[in-house]
């Protein structure tokens, strides 16, 4: 009775400890072919409403080699920031995997944030070598042109909205997707990633004048090999070119409603303000500015000596904003 009993508990924990499915929190995942990659995505739709024509919401979420898939023994984490409810009562949710990354994966198995890396730290260089805007640009065109054919999809309205990286990749798509019809860009900074990052040194309570003229001169060596593919050493030199382009004069050209998200003591909001400022000398009236006070990136809360409050998490709040915004601008 004893061996039975041993045996079925080394069985039963072999069981729960294997590697979880996307079909196993009732998720589908879909692939395609982009040049000679396998693409994956998921589409999620309100139960019982995945084959319903609705409009696509399309998101890129932000930066590094994370699953959209991610769980521990407790369940699955949220694949996007917000809950995604009241969305999916009017769209079906389209997100896209992060290039050669598993979909999913056990939260044990990852490393610093969430991210798939190597023994030293690194992303994994098939990873690396298409971490750039181009690629993630051309690839989500190829998927909605895709999508748009499906009789499940209401081709009238299609929103592309983007967080943090993802909104200079959703801005960009924009720029050459006639398609699309909303963007929503959050978190972005319009001037590009190299000024955010001299806006955080700017910051620090240190020789401030050493460590921007340390990012120029990281600055310049990019520039003088902006193709460079090697990230030994964090984002390679075509990543951090391609995500610092000023696309401040191609969004003021677009003529779709376009909604700003972001938090006022994020590094990039200075930009966004500048932003807003040309949007007003250009007489836009098609953008909308909405930033949350007193919060960071991620929309928490933050006190004046910088300290981050992460009890308070204020997502929700935007994601239903952005539900609004795009009720209201689609009746207009």
């Amino acid at each position: 009775m004893i061996r039975f009993f041993v045996l079925f508990l080394l069985f039963y924990t072999k069981l729960i400890a294997q590697p979880k499915t996307p079909e196993d929190f009732g998720l589908k995942v879909i692939e395609t072919n982009f040049k000679k990659d396998k693409i994956s995505y998921l589409v999620l739709s309100k139960k019982g409403e995945e084959f319903v024509q609705k409009p696509l919401f399309f998101f890129c979420q932000g930066s590094g080699p994370q699953p959209l898939i991610k769980y521990d023994g407790d369940g699955m984490y949220g694949i996007l920031p917000f809950n995604t409810d009241s969305l999916t009562n009017h769209f079906h949710i389209v997100i896209v995997s992060k290039p050669s990354t598993p979909i999913i994966e056990n939260v044990n198995n990852l490393k610093n944030n969430f991210q798939v890396l190597d023994s030293t730290g690194t992303p994994l260089k098939a990873y690396s070598d298409r971490n750039y805007l181009e690629y993630y640009v051309s690839r989500n065109i190829h998927i909605l042109k895709s999508l748009r054919k499906e009789k499940w999809v209401d081709s009238k309205t299609l929103v592309v909205a983007g967080h943090s990286e993802g909104s200079t990749i959703a801005a960009n798509m924009s720029f050459s997707f006639k398609k699309i019809t909303h963007l929503i860009y959050s978190g972005g900074n319009p001037a590009g990633r190299i000024l955010s990052i001299i806006q955080e040194e700017n910051q620090k309570d240190s020789d401030t004048l050493s460590l921007v003229k340390n990012e120029m001169e990281y600055w310049k060596m990019v520039c003088g090999d902006s193709q460079n593919l090697d990230n030994t050493f964090g984002d390679s030199n075509k990543t951090t070119y391609s995500f610092s382009k000023n696309i401040i004069t191609n969004l003021l050209k677009l003529k779709i409603p376009v909604l700003v998200t972001f938090g006022s003591l994020d590094w990039s909001a200075p930009f966004i303000n500048l932003l807003e400022l040309e949007s007003i000398r250009a007489k836009k009236n098609n953008f909308t500015f909405n930033g949350y006070i007193n919060t960071e990136h991620n929309f928490f809360p933050v006190d004046k000596l910088r300290n981050i409050n992460y009890s308070i998490y204020n997502w929700d709040k935007v994601g239903l904003f952005w539900l609004q915004w795009i009720k209201k601008s689609s009746h207009k």
